[in-house]
């Protein structure tokens, strides 16, 4: 049986555990490919009420909680920690990235579907991006603040952010502009990733291009002001809409990017 099957398994039987006992389920976190997939089984479990959320609105990374309170007679919050991780020295700190973060939980042993989201965001103090906050199963929360201490050649502290003072978690948008020569997609990732046309087949083919969270293989969709665009490897960007064109009749496409 392979990983899809598997996976729809997974999520009817959650569906139907929540259904047959009036209790809520949850996944684990899922990523955008994982989340195609449950879409895909969706018919087979519509009898089902089901709620997606990943900590905040927004988020890639989500869970999926089957069962409502109509159905159980309770409510029950989705079991995400967030956790906040600073240097403790944070004027020798190293700057940090999303993947220096990630590679830091995998080597505690933690399985990606165990981990959200994961912000990084600028200290108010040396400027320098050292700062995560990191969405969590929260079974997990306890077991990474006493076990991650250093990330790269960092020292650190991980501490869990209280419900009651949340910080505003909100990743940070560099704006760019692009030249392509329409709003098709296709276009459009040609002149993000500065492949051919050609070369962008392989990434619809490959399941690598996302648009709004689902898995897109229509290369001649074309690109609408609010789009999300996810391209594996390559980042991920909101569209905003087009400008005006050059001598060419090329157009110049507008994006905010996500860093």
């Amino acid at each position: 049986m392979n990983t899809d099957a598997l996976l729809q398994g997974r999520f009817k039987d959650l569906a139907n555990k929540a259904y047959q006992k009036n209790i809520y389920t949850f996944t684990n976190f899922l990523s955008a490919s994982d989340l195609d997939i449950f879409y895909s089984i969706l018919p087979d479990i519509n009898h089902v009420p089901y709620q997606i959320f990943g900590g905040r609105e927004g988020c890639d990374r989500v869970m999926i909680r089957f069962g409502s309170e109509d159905m159980t007679g309770y409510e029950l919050p989705f079991p995400i920690t967030i956790l906040q991780i600073t240097p403790l020295l944070d004027k020798f700190s190293d700057e940090l990235t999303h993947r220096d973060v990630l590679g830091s939980l995998m080597n505690l042993g933690i399985e990606r579907e165990m981990t959200g989201d994961i912000v990084m965001k600028e200290s108010s103090r040396s400027g320098k991006r050292n700062t995560a906050y990191v969405f969590c199963v929260s079974s997990i929360a306890d077991y990474i603040t006493d076990n991650l201490t250093r990330i790269k050649h960092t020292n650190v502290r991980c501490t869990i952010c209280p419900d009651d003072d949340l910080p505003d978690i909100v990743p940070t948008l560099e704006e760019f502009q692009c030249i392509a020569a329409s709003e098709r997609i296709d276009a459009a990732i040609a002149s993000i990733t500065k492949l051919s046309r050609s070369q962008t087949v392989t990434l619809f083919r490959e399941k690598k291009v996302f648009l709004n969270n689902r898995v897109l293989e229509n290369n001649s969709y074309n690109l609408k002001p609010e789009d999300t665009l996810s391209i594996r490897g390559y980042g991920k960007f909101i569209y905003k809409g087009c400008g005006h064109e050059t001598r060419k009749g090329r157009i110049y496409l507008t994006f905010e990017r996500y860093v």
